[in-house]
């Protein structure tokens, strides 16, 4: 059975997976992501590698947190990783002899959803991921569209500065937008520890971050048009403590968890792959 090894790289932890021509996952291992060095990053990549059989693997699929070239595999930027300018594809070629396709983990993980989860058969599906940073993707007719790729960075006015929705909406977001309204938190988790317990301070941050999450959402909604927004990411985590208000603050819009949860970067990558092959 063709089969292929995804590679689901985030700004926290590097996720890889055997996954066959039906999509099942076979095997998957995880570590952290290495940081601030190019052949550190790739060193650790290899060790993930090493913790598989490639004997029946065609190629790989790959998701990353950034800018790619999805083409030639070369990756410009990773911004939550700290590094740039990484020659990817060409280096999994020379060592492994396989091709790699490469895009945006937001773009392989709404192909996903599209292909194979809550998006499956509707025209339009948006992909957000709410985690380390926010992301965003969408999918046409099970095609990958290439011009939403950093939507988490759009400008969005906060108290009279220009921001970005990803600086005070991600989960490394709600730290600062916490820190900007005079709480000091460590993490999301703590964060949502605090509004469970009606702490008066981190109530008044969730509703802010709700506000702008609305306003990113409804940004999407205006200008895309999605007949489906799935949702993923770290911070659906403490979906039971915020996912309903969500929802009730965007009712105009068909806003659903991912089918794929926290494998929808791992299944899409394989999608991408085998579409691509």
């Amino acid at each position: 059975m063709k089969k292929v090894l995804a590679f689901d790289i985030g700004g926290t932890n590097s996720r890889l997976a055997l996954i066959n021509e039906h999509f099942e996952i076979e095997q998957i291992e995880i570590l952290p992501t290495i940081r601030n060095s190019v052949k550190d990053f790739l060193d650790n990549i290899d060790t993930l590698i090493a913790k598989f059989d490639l004997s029946d693997v065609i190629a790989f699929g790959v998701g990353v947190p950034g800018v790619v070239n999805h083409e030639t595999g070369y990756i410009y930027d990773l911004p939550n990783v700290h590094i740039k300018d990484i020659p990817f594809g060409e280096y999994m070629l020379k060592k492994y002899g396989k091709k790699s396709f490469i895009r945006n983990d937001a773009e392989v993980a709404c192909l996903a959803e599209a292909c194979h989860g809550n998006g499956k058969g509707l025209e339009k599906v948006f992909f957000i991921t709410i985690s380390t940073g926010l992301g965003g993707a969408l999918v046409i007719d099970e095609v990958n569209q290439d011009y939403v790729t950093e939507i988490g960075h759009t400008a969005f006015k906060y108290k009279n500065k220009i921001s970005e929705y990803e600086y005070l909406a991600s989960g490394t977001g709600i730290v600062n937008l916490a820190k900007i309204n005079g709480l000091t938190i460590k993490n999301a988790h703590e964060f949502f520890d605090l509004v469970t317990k009606n702490e008066p301070l981190a109530l008044n941050v969730y509703n802010e971050w709700i506000n702008i999450l609305t306003s990113f959402i409804s940004m999407v909604q205006n200008s895309y048009e999605p007949d489906v927004i799935c949702v993923t990411g770290g911070v659906m985590k403490a979906k039971d403590i915020f996912f309903n208000d969500l929802l009730a603050k965007n009712s105009n819009s068909n806003i659903v968890e991912c089918h794929f949860k926290e494998e929808a970067g791992l299944i899409g990558a394989a999608t991408y792959a085998f579409k691509m092959i």
